[in-house]
């Protein structure tokens, strides 16, 4: 059965050998991209194609939200706001006299998803890991204004506004960081942050977004978060929180990617460290259909051939197994439609009229 679950990253601005071999391996499904692998519209199209041409059914990705997390700035690209800037506008409903403040913020966020898909697009990036679903509590910094607000609500409605617009571009989503980062403030880049609030006060309010976009989101991303009321594992390791909660309870039935499999909040379960192999099938085993590695090809790559090697000893050995849903839902997130070409893209109507509505 083929599951092609790893998605890994490339060192530099064209593909190596090493970058080629990797590509071709069958369990590689996607490929993410950074600021490092970009130098211009013209080179990260050129790179993209020479992906496609190894592998035409990778999945090539990128995170790209706007504000401080975009990863390709220059030649043409457009400087997309922080997801705040919409929550902003929406709370200014009522004032001003003019009483349209949330309507005008949710056509911005669907401008805002139209002209970021459709940039890349144009450059041939398959999927966007946005819109950023957690609450803008005030205290995490890694989360902060990349959170369209504090009620649940009103990011509900803006998100679907923003997967509305990159739907218009042909593109998927990716709701993250389920069931919620924003109320701690450790970021999990760097430690394991604990969330020690009841299943029922996050459902009430982190998680509702989720349920409440069940039939709109095409991908989640769950938090490298301990709850530990709910479970003493990291929500990407837990299969109550995946499959329990999330599909079963909520009725998501979209992929889920692991969270960076690198990150200091995915190196620690059950107490104890674990080796990125360990981690990989610890969540695919949860409930995970793809699992993320991310920046370990810059000294050579030997820990993404590590993790190629132990996942394909550990499907050998049974300790994790190949899922035809998980596959399936993996290949739904590749674009159906055919993308503009950047130069038509800047000439149509569509798309200058969106450049106009951003705030």
């Amino acid at each position: 059965m083929t599951h092609a679950p790893l998605v890994l990253d490339i060192a530099g601005s064209a593909l190596a050998s090493a970058d080629r071999r990797r590509l071709a391996h069958p369990l590689v499904g996607g490929v993410i991209h950074f600021a490092r692998n970009w130098e211009n519209r013209a080179q990260l199209t050129a790179l993209n194609a020479e992906i496609k041409a190894i592998r035409p059914d990778v999945l090539i990705c990128v995170d790209h939200e706007g504000g401080r997390v975009q990863r390709f700035k220059t030649d043409g690209f457009t400087h997309l706001p922080p997801m705040r800037a919409l929550g902003e506008l929406w709370m200014k409903d009522g004032k001003g006299g003019t009483g349209a403040g949330a309507l005008q913020a949710t056509n911005a966020a669907t401008a805002c998803g139209y002209v970021l898909a459709a940039e890349l697009r144009a450059c041939g990036i398959d999927l966007s890991f946005t819109p950023v679903l957690d609450l803008d509590f005030g205290a995490s910094s890694v989360i902060g204004d990349r959170a369209f607000a504090r009620d649940p609500r009103v990011v509900s409605l803006l998100a679907k506004s923003l997967m509305h617009g990159l739907l218009q571009a042909g593109m998927g989503n990716c709701g993250k960081h389920f069931p919620g980062h924003g109320f701690v403030k450790a970021d999990s880049h760097t430690a394991i942050p604990v969330d020690r609030r009841s299943l029922k006060t996050i459902l009430a309010d982190d998680a509702a977004p989720y349920g409440w976009q069940s039939t709109t989101l095409t991908s989640v991303m769950p938090a490298h978060v301990v709850y530990p009321k709910v479970d003493a594992r990291p929500a990407g390791f837990s299969s109550r929180w995946l499959n329990g909660i999330l599909r079963s309870q909520l009725g998501f039935s979209g992929a889920i990617f692991s969270d960076d499999l690198s990150m200091a909040g995915a190196r620690l379960i059950d107490g104890r460290e674990v080796s990125y192999t360990q981690a990989a099938v610890t969540a695919l085993r949860a409930g995970c259909d793809m699992v993320l590695l991310c920046n370990q090809s810059t000294d050579g790559g030997a820990a993404v051939d590590e993790l190629l090697d132990g996942l394909s000893e550990a499907l050998l050995k049974d300790h994790w197994q190949a899922s035809e849903a998980s596959e399936a839902r993996r290949l739904a997130l590749l674009p159906t439609a055919t993308p503009m070409p950047w130069d038509e893209l800047m000439r149509s109507p569509a798309y200058i009229h969106a450049l106009d509505l951003l705030p």
